[in-house]
This record gives C-alpha cells, structure tokens and sequence, in this order.
C-alpha cells in the first residue's frame, strides 16, 4: 500500500528553494489557521496536506510554501495562534465559584478540543515540536490558570495549605474531557464538567456547594 501523504520526509516542493516570505494580513493569516485547526478535527494530521489548505482556503500552495515552509510548520503556527488564555479571565471571589465557572467553559468547547488533541495525539509522540506546540497552545495557560485559581484560594484561608487534593484539579478537569468519550461516546460538556466539581473535585477540596440541576 503507497505511504500516505506526508509520512516520512516532510511535505515540501521538492522543484525550487523556499522563497522569501511574502506579506499576508493578519485577517487572512487567521483564516488560514482556522482552516489547517478545521482540517485536522476532520480528517487528522496524517491526511492534511498543503495541497488541502490550499484548496479550502483558495490560496496559492506556493504562498503557504513561502511563508510556513512544510505542514509542520504550519500546524504548530496554527497551534500557537489558539493560545487563548480563556480561564485566566475567571475571578468570582471563590474558589468554587471559579472552578465552577472553569468547568463550564472548559465544557462549552471540549467537543473542538478533544477532537483537535485526539487529531494530533499520534504524530505529536513523534514530534517534538508539534508535542511542544500543543502543550503552549491547549494544555499549559489553562493548568496555569486552573493553579492560580487553587492558589488564591488557598491564600483566602478557604482551603487547608496542605490539601493534599488540590494539586490534582487540573488534571481531574482535564482528563476527564479526554476520557469522556472512550467512556460513553459523549464529550464532557459543560453540565457534565460541573456536576463532577460539585460532587468530586470540591468536596476533595473541603468546599460546599449547591448541587447542580441534572
């Protein structure tokens, strides 16, 4: 069976030299971004081409060669452009507060999410880079704001400072959104996010709340 586009050496002309990068507005970059992250939730990494973005986005494949050079460049450009930051925002005065408020956004979107991860978990084990690339963009400002909020918490006096518990909400949030799916066929949404921080991730902290409405 013929190796399937791009496996092996990476996908770049093989007839002339990498040009000089051309101009392109930030509009038109973030299209094409948005287009490479839209490919990959459909088909995967193994199957997006340059020849594919070219086409869905109906610009020239030699301006995408001049100004990324290869898919792997392209993807974690595209990777990096997703750094939103979203939980950092969150700041309700308490601890359950915020990581009620976290668990929902994290919901809202853990079906683009998951999807995207689960694109690019395979080729991201082979690459560094693109492991890299998804940590900074999917992964580390939302443990980095999910630990501040713990943080603060722990400074109101609303957790013990030894809670033995609190370094694992991250990672109970996140691998729940990433397990879901295997589990039952169905992302983690956001109802689903907040019933599990009412009934596991707070009462492991101490913390009392209402319980969502199913």
């Amino acid at each position: 069976m013929p190796a399937p586009p791009d496996a092996g050496a990476p996908e770049t002309p093989a007839s002339s030299p990498r040009s000089p990068r051309s101009k392109i507005t930030p509009e038109r970059v973030q299209e094409l971004y948005a287009a490479v992250l839209e490919l990959l939730r459909e088909s995967g990494y193994e199957s997006l081409t340059m020849e594919g973005v070219a086409a869905r986005t109906r610009c020239g494949k030699s301006t995408l060669y001049r100004q990324w050079g290869s898919k792997p460049e392209l993807v974690v450009a595209a990777l990096h452009s997703t750094r939103r930051g979203s939980l950092a925002h969150i700041d309700t005065g308490t601890l359950a507060g915020d990581l009620l408020a976290a668990a929902r956004a994290i919901g809202a979107r853990s079906g683009l999410d998951t999807t995207l991860v689960h694109a690019l978990s395979h080729a991201a084990l082979q690459s560094p880079e693109l492991l890299c690339a998804m940590r900074e963009s999917l992964v580390m400002p939302e443990i980095a704001a999910i630990e501040a909020m713990v943080r603060r918490g722990r400074e109101r006096g609303e957790i013990a400072p030894d809670c033995a518990t609190a370094e694992y909400v991250a990672a109970q949030l996140f691998g729940l959104v990433r397990v879901r799916p295997l589990l039952d066929s169905l992302h983690a949404d956001e109802e689903y996010l907040a019933r599990f921080t009412e009934r596991v991730i707070l009462p492991g902290l101490g913390l009392e709340t209402s319980p969502t409405e199913s």
